[in-house]
């Protein structure tokens, strides 16, 4: 089975439709499919739903497709860094879901194991819970979250080998592997594709069995979210 392409455009082919729900992966600016979200803004679909941790910056990742007025709801855990999507909010142009993070990434894990719903203590007694079911279980009270599934998912990773297996680098791991699962269809961007073999078993993240279609998205720019630094000292 192909799995290599030669751009993002030609690896999104005939899979992104109006309306549809996108898993993307990434923590901030750490390891997101930037291409690929480059390739669906160009591509002009609307009206999607998108389940991310963070929804980019602006210009940024996701950002780019809030500029592009291409988002219709988010399902996201922080958003603090992005001013057009607080201005779309506010203004009740962009629906938002917001989820705890570890109740996000588990959501996105147990979609891709096939786990419809969860209990979990995390937003008991918050607007998160408002609308659920509650379930007491040895006296503590809990709320059911639902498993997402997504008509797609786009990630990216650090290498990969010509079969699909996946590495994910430090903490860009921490999304793009649950996000991988979720999606009907994976499709991925790396850094580097080597040759099967190279790549220790042990050390797989996202085996290949999830990845149906993959690109080498190198060279990359390290772009940082929020830059801090401190004054230098006089000497």
């Amino acid at each position: 089975m192909k799995k290599s392409y030669p751009d993002a455009a030609a690896a999104l082919d005939g899979l992104l439709f109006d309306g549809m729900t996108i898993c993307a992966g990434g923590f901030g600016l750490c390891g997101i499919p930037e291409r690929l979200i480059d390739a669906v803004r160009e591509s002009g679909v609307k009206d999607l739903i998108v389940v991310s941790n963070n929804a980019g910056i602006d210009n940024e990742g996701l950002g780019k497709l809030l500029r592009s007025r291409q988002i219709r709801k988010m399902i996201s855990s922080y958003v603090g860094e992005n001013k057009e999507f607080e201005r779309q909010y506010l203004a009740g142009e962009l629906e938002v879901e917001f989820c705890p993070q570890g109740t996000l990434a588990e959501r996105c894990r147990a979609g891709g194991a096939g786990i419809p719903g969860f209990y979990t203590k995390t937003g008991v007694g918050t607007i998160v819970a408002e609308g659920k079911e509650l379930k007491e279980f040895d006296g503590e009270t809990y709320v059911l979250e639902r498993g997402i599934r997504a008509d797609l998912s786009i990630v990216k990773g650090w290498k990969a080998d010509e079969a699909g297996n996946l590495v994910f680098r430090k903490t860009a791991r921490n999304f793009n592997q649950p996000m991988a699962t979720a999606g009907k269809v994976c499709v991925a961007e790396v850094e580097e594709i080597v040759a099967v073999g190279t790549l220790d078993p042990d050390c797989i993240h996202l085996p290949s069995i999830y990845v149906k279609r993959m690109l080498l998205g190198a060279p990359y720019e390290k772009k940082i979210e929020f830059r801090t630094t401190r004054t230098r000292e006089a000497a």
